[in-house]
């Protein structure tokens, strides 16, 4: 735990006592803060009650007496419209901040040298994050990850010199942390996300853009227009810009061309590393999220040698196009991480017969932007509350059946691709739409789709 003594003797209203908000809790008592604690959640006030946090309705409470109010991520900002507790704390003048900005400021405090490596991108940024703690981890470096990913980030071991934090950090987040500042900031890219909760997409950009607005070294992507214009700005402003591309080439920073990465500086390039036969990461996204570790990596002082050696060694992420069990020339690939139509589409462009599992909870856009990987498949199996969206969409392009639950659409896949003869194919959880209208969490979709692979007959589970 990371005591927070930042508010010693001082007193914090907080509001949200999920798994992280009760570590905020606990790690603000911890370091002597007077905590007053809310849910809308009854079960979760008890939870938080029985481990001594106070615990009070904030609608009944003096608002003048906080110094700050610690908000969950999870729970509106601005978006689509503010949080009672938002704007009870809006009107006493209580700064609004998240358990990021609680990390930063307890880094300042006590570690303000300690390297802190912050990622951030719609797409790609928990490889990125696992990747870059392997590389830390793979070097003997003594490494913290979490944020966004793994543990709550006040969960995790103290600042200290020579102790490298990977903090992974969705928008909600950086929402909450206005003073945020990465020795390495990492901006992988911008696609429209979560605008339920922003509201616009310049909004949404523009809360992506604090986290290398106040990096040391800013890693930016520029194959979208958005993060290119931020990759500008930011240099504009002083900051050391790492541009990284998938793309294009580069006449400064990292690039991917092929299997190859290339460093360029003052356009003379040389290879980095070459990813080919690195299954783990595959694929052109996986370049970008390779050129994201390399230059976030570099910026806090990791030797080139060390860096390619954490690249080859990198075991994966969780998942994310895992390989989870064959069955004669059939692979079965959980990527129930891609909840979105532009996270799917790497796995999609990954294999040539695809039996695709795919739906949930739609998002904005839906799966027309994956028209170009529709003849890589042989047939669609649509779930949850998109089906008939997907199915409008696939029409007479691709074969499809509602299958309405997941269980169905593993059995009903796995039967289809048996009879396939015509070569290698995979049954594959993509399911480019949010997990909320059947399962908790993508982890959960995810192990739920393991399971009913593994009640298959024949398969040989390789997790």
């Amino acid at each position: 735990m990371i005591p927070v003594t930042t508010f010693k003797g001082r007193k914090v209203a907080l509001f949200g006592l999920g798994g992280s908000g009760l570590a905020t809790a606990e790690a603000l008592v911890a370091g002597g803060a007077e905590v007053t604690a809310w849910d809308d959640n009854p079960d979760s006030v008890a939870k938080a009650a029985a481990v001594g946090i106070a615990t009070a309705d904030l609608r009944d409470v003096d608002w003048n007496a906080f110094s700050a109010f610690v908000l969950s991520p999870g729970v509106p900002l601005t978006h689509p419209k503010p949080h009672w507790t938002v704007d009870l704390a809006h009107r006493a003048g209580v700064e609004i901040i998240g358990d990021v900005e609680l990390f930063v400021r307890e880094r300042r405090a006590h570690a303000p040298d300690c390297p802190f490596i912050a990622i951030t991108g719609t797409n790609g940024k928990s490889t990125t994050t696992a990747l870059i703690a392997h590389i830390l981890k793979a070097s003997g470096r003594d490494t913290q990850l979490g944020g966004n990913i793994g543990r709550a980030v006040l969960t995790l071991d103290p600042p200290r010199a020579e102790r490298f934090f990977v903090v992974e950090c969705s928008s909600y987040q950086i929402d909450l942390a206005p003073t945020l500042d990465p020795t390495a900031g990492i901006l992988l890219n911008l696609t429209p996300d979560h605008l339920d909760r922003h509201g616009t997409m310049q909004h949404y950009a523009d809360i992506k853009e604090r986290l290398v607005a106040g990096s040391g070294t800013a890693v930016v992507g520029v194959d979208d227009s958005f993060s290119s214009l931020i990759a500008d700005r930011v240099e504009r402003a002083g900051t050391k810009v790492v541009r990284i591309s998938r793309r294009h080439g580069l006449v400064d920073g990292i690039y991917a061309e092929g299997s190859s990465l290339l460093r360029a500086d003052g356009g003379t390039r040389a290879l980095f590393a070459d990813l080919a036969g690195i299954e783990t990461l595959r694929g052109g996204h996986n370049a970008q999220n390779a050129a994201a570790a390399v230059a976030a990596c570099l910026a806090v002082g990791v030797d080139e040698q060390d860096i390619v050696r954490g690249l080859q060694s990198f075991p994966g992420l969780k998942h994310r196009m895992q390989p989870i069990a064959k069955r004669d020339d059939i692979v079965f690939v959980n990527d129930s991480k891609a909840t979105n139509a532009d996270a799917a589409a790497p796995a999609l462009s990954s294999y040539e017969r695809i039996y695709w599992i795919a739906g949930g909870l739609p998002k904005e856009g839906g799966i027309s932007s994956l028209t170009p990987y529709f003849p890589k498949i042989v047939k669609a199996y649509l779930i949850g509350e998109a089906a008939p969206a997907f199915a409008a969409t696939l029409g007479e392009a691709v074969p499809y059946e509602i299958s309405g639950t997941l269980e169905k659409a593993v059995a009903h896949a796995a039967a289809d691709a048996a009879r396939d003869h015509e070569g290698p194919a995979a049954v594959m959880l993509s399911p480019a739409c949010a997990s909320f209208d059947q399962y908790k969490n993508f982890e959960v979709r995810g192990d739920a789709f393991v399971g009913h692979v593994a009640a298959l007959e024949g398969v040989a589970m390789l997790i």
